[in-house]
């Protein structure tokens, strides 16, 4: 009997032991998580790249790409061919939704002068042969000259020239066969026929292809930029208040410090997230035709691995302004490395695997095959076992980081 009630009591003694030890990490957590929302709103710095940055980033860039795509850009013409062809084919390019001739230039030293002085953004140049090599049957050739300070000018001036091409082809070829019916000249000039739709972005805008993927980069890179500042603050020899201290003079284990960080930037940036993936895309129209709970089961391991790899960084930075150094840079790249302005077929295998240290890389492409593309969970299982990978791994680094930090 008395055995019996010896186990019992070793038994509630240790569910006590669990008990208390539960409530002591759980206050922890909440300790660091208290202490490091301080820290966030009482820095200027942190709150502009926390706070600022997100809210107005992406206004910014939906208002300046909100047209989606250029209309009437000015093209002035050089013609030395002064044909009926010539004209044609001017008359055309002028006719087109993209393009608007405004002034012909005599030659092509003139023509550049008026690029120079921005009355004009791109430079047709017929050549004298133009509609002698018409009549003989052989290949004329039309040169397009663009000015590449935006690629929206050289796009709507690139595809303009090859439409109208195309279409003169076409005429040319029909009028060629006169023993043949219309609908006959027709069938040999276009077997087959063909309409182009542009899946998942109906206009072929610039801003519903590239803004949300550099949205869902910013979340990343701000960060990386406001931990890495919160960090260098308290490297800084001048207010160094590494390992940390809490008012019952006990030092609290790396995981829970961890933790408790990762809690507190979880809970600034899920709101951020409502903003940035949501509300601006809904304010400028931006296609949008994934289910929400998709997206929040998403952006749940998104947010933790880029916390924790941000947390993980930190540790090369010294002082407040060495995150700009570091990572400010590092946006245009990973913009690329993440497979939306550039293909990731055509990334060298190399540098497709260096993208994959990034949380951005996969959640620029779950993020836009959910949202943009309309894709169920189950067809981004790979980006989302990846981002939970990343995860556990840089949860694993940033501990290694801050028991350095607390060794030290």
């Amino acid at each position: 009997m008395s055995f019996a009630s010896s186990w019992q009591n070793k038994k509630i003694m240790k569910q006590n032991r669990l008990l208390q030890f539960l409530i002591t990490v759980v206050s922890d957590l909440f300790s660091v998580a208290f202490k490091e929302l301080k820290s966030v709103f009482s820095d200027a710095g942190v709150i502009i790249f926390f706070i600022v940055v997100p809210l107005a980033y992406p206004m910014l860039y939906a208002f300046i790409y909100n047209n989606e795509v250029v209309r009437e850009v000015p093209m002035v013409v050089v013609d030395e061919n002064q044909s009926a062809e010539s004209r044609d084919f001017i008359r055309r390019m002028d006719a087109a939704p993209d393009l608007h001739v405004v002034s012909h230039c005599a030659d092509i030293n003139e023509a550049k002068e008026q690029l120079r002085l921005k009355n004009a953004y791109g430079v047709l140049l017929i050549p004298e042969s133009f509609s002698r090599n018409i009549a003989t049957g052989r290949q004329s050739v039309v040169s397009l000259y663009s000015d590449m300070s935006s690629l929206l000018f050289y796009k709507a001036m690139l595809i303009t020239a090859s439409e109208v091409s195309l279409d003169m082809g076409k005429k040319i070829r029909v009028s060629q066969q006169q023993l043949l019916t219309e609908e006959q000249s027709m069938r040999q000039t276009t077997p087959v026929r063909y309409e182009s739709v542009a899946m998942y972005n109906p206009q072929s805008g610039f801003a519903s292809f590239l803004v949300p993927a550099i949205l869902v980069l910013l979340l990343q890179q701000t960060l990386l930029l406001g931990v890495g500042m919160l960090t260098g603050t308290r490297r800084n020899p001048s207010n160094h208040t590494f390992p940390i201290e809490f008012e019952h003079k006990r030092f609290i284990g790396t995981f829970r410090i961890v933790a408790g960080k990762a809690f507190t930037y979880l809970i600034i940036y899920a709101v951020m997230c409502v903003w940035v993936l949501r509300i601006v895309p809904s304010i400028f129209s931006f296609p949008m035709i994934g289910h929400p709970t998709d997206l929040m089961l998403f952006l749940l391991p998104y947010l933790l691995a880029a916390i924790f790899f941000a947390i993980t960084l930190s540790g090369l930075v010294r002082d407040r302004e060495t995150p700009m150094l570091l990572f400010v840079f590092t946006s245009v790249p990973l913009i690329f490395l993440s497979g939306v302005s550039w293909p990731q077929a055509a990334i060298p295998e190399g540098w497709r695997w260096f993208s994959y240290l990034f949380p951005s890389t996969f959640g620029v492409q779950g993020f836009l095959k959910i949202n943009t593309m309309g894709a169920d969970f189950w067809q981004v299982k790979t980006e989302y076992l990846a981002l939970w990978l990343q995860t556990a791994v840089y949860f694993g680094t940033a501990c290694l980081t801050y028991h350095y930090f607390l060794k030290k």
